[in-house]
């Protein structure tokens, strides 16, 4: 686990998650690919991304890194994920 953003609007955590652990499988035989924990901080939700979805976040965010994005431009990318949350935040 990684916390990769923290901005008055987001975190972004990135897991390493083998596919047999996404499906609830207590031993890994195949590679681990990352997975994103995004939490919405101002609308309360949080939404888990893997796979293609996750991929094509990294990819977004690589190619942001290279134009030096302002926080309102990464919050603003991130926002596009975030409209998929359904997931209410709660604290334990």
């Amino acid at each position: 686990m990684q916390m990769l953003y923290n901005s008055d609007s987001f975190v972004v955590v990135r897991f390493e998650m083998s596919p047999d652990e996404r499906e609830g499988q207590a031993e890994s035989t195949t590679p681990a690919q990352g997975a994103f924990d995004i939490v919405d901080k101002l609308a309360r939700k949080e939404i888990l991304i893997v796979g293609a979805l996750a991929q094509k976040f990294q990819l977004g965010v690589q190619a942001l890194a290279q134009t030096q994005p302002t926080p309102e431009q990464l919050d603003e990318y991130i926002a596009g994920f975030t409209e998929m949350a359904q997931h209410p935040l709660t604290l334990h």
